[in-house]
């Protein structure tokens, strides 16, 4: 304890001792002066030199700046510059204002005055800009901008003169075929929303079929009702070039810019056959047909023609019954008279007209594909659905057309 009260003591005494004195260079403005001085803060050096700083005013000893009231622990002689605060113009967004300072730079003058500059705010002199008397400052803070591309949110500032600027300060510039919205050439936008569309691109190259076409001719050596293939057709070969375009990742379109073919298709060559060769139906049926055909199959009679009465007469004049069958009017008049057999039904003649509009629409069947078997009242086979129809000798003199095979 005696220790501690001693060196206590000591450093008392050696506070209380007369500090030495130094040479001080005085600057104030044009005025320069040396006095001898062994005050320790700049306040007191300047009131010993009759020289009154204002609130305002700061020191620089040896050009370090230091507070007026502020320890000075420079050794041996120094110089002392009273920097004198100047009147500066502040312009903001918010409006002007005036303020004095001793700053030595725009920067330093903004610090002192509270006000942060961020990275992007715009201050116009530069920051390094030195402060004169009357310096107009002005300060542009970078306004708060979103960023909104394949679904992320970025969160940026910015005082760039266009979208464009701004986006590429902020690491996300646009390149290639990338859009924005408001684009890159505008100024940034009111709301401060912007959209990016990151776009590419991608050349598709395959190789895709050229089907073949067909073309017939009529040939007497091929039996009337069937094809021969004189020549097969072959597919041909072309290479498609695409362009596929993406926008954010996702497909939004593809446009066939360049097709070559390697390889033209061959066409097909076919022969419908005109010879008329008759054949046995076969079985126990003793007839010879000249062509044979896929019919749908109803079935009526007198008393059911959906007349809600009974009929016997038909288009022909034959009495309505077994053995006279119906097609429909459109083609009556080519196959009137002709006979027929239906296994499963027996012989017949094409004597009567019916509704095949009705069976079309119900059905589906081509009224040229559909055939009404007569039945008498109290026999009634109801015999329906797919039947084949053999078309029995005589061949008439004129095959109908829609019998005639179909172009390939």
């Amino acid at each position: 304890m005696k220790t501690f009260r001693w060196l206590t003591l000591a450093f008392l005494l050696l506070a209380c001792q007369a500090q030495p004195r130094r040479a001080v260079t005085i600057f104030d403005g044009d005025l320069t002066l040396t006095i001898t001085s062994s005050e320790q803060t700049a306040l007191l050096i300047l009131s010993e030199a009759g020289i009154t700083p204002q609130a305002n005013d700061r020191a620089l000893i040896n050009g370090i700046p230091y507070a007026l009231n502020e320890p000075i622990s420079i050794a041996g002689n120094f110089q002392l510059q009273l920097r004198r605060a100047v009147n500066v113009t502040l312009v903001t967004p918010q409006g002007e204002q005036m303020i004095q300072t001793s700053a030595l730079t725009v920067a330093d003058a903004l610090k002192e005055n509270g006000i942060a500059v961020g990275m992007y705010d715009e201050v116009t002199p530069p920051l390094t800009a030195p402060i004169t008397e009357s310096l107009t400052i002005r300060l542009m803070p970078a306004r708060e901008l979103t960023v909104a591309s394949a679904g992320v949110l970025i969160n940026i500032r910015s005082n760039a003169g266009t979208v464009g600027e701004a986006l590429a300060e902020a690491g996300i510039p646009l390149m290639g075929l990338d859009t924005s919205l408001p684009a890159e050439n505008e100024p940034l936008p009111a709301d401060g929303q912007i959209q990016v569309t990151r776009v590419s691109e991608s050349i598709l190259v395959e190789l895709q079929s050229i089907p073949f076409t067909s073309e017939a001719t009529e040939s007497a050596d091929v039996a009337f009702g069937t094809q021969e293939i004189l020549q097969n057709g072959v597919n041909g070969v072309a290479m498609v070039r695409t362009r596929v375009r993406y926008e954010n990742g996702a497909e939004v379109s593809r446009a066939e810019e360049e097709r070559t073919v390697l390889q033209e298709p061959v066409t097909q060559l076919v022969a419908n056959g005109s010879k008329i060769v008759l054949s046995p139906v076969g079985g126990e049926a003793p007839y010879q047909y000249w062509y044979a055909t896929q019919m749908y199959a109803s079935w009526y009679s007198p008393c059911n023609s959906g007349t809600g009465s009974c009929s016997y007469g038909t288009a022909s004049g034959a009495r309505a019954g077994y053995g006279v069958v119906a097609v429909d009017y459109s083609i009556y008049s080519y196959l009137a008279g002709m006979r027929v057999y239906i296994p499963g039904y027996g012989l017949a003649t094409i004597g009567d007209t019916g509704g095949g509009p009705i069976i079309e629409t119900a059905f589906g069947v081509a009224r040229t594909q559909w055939i009404d078997l007569g039945y008498d009242d109290n026999n009634i086979g109801a015999l329906s659905g797919w039947v084949t129809v053999y078309f029995l000798e005589p061949t008439p003199a004129e095959i109908p057309y829609f019998f005639q095979p179909a172009s390939p």
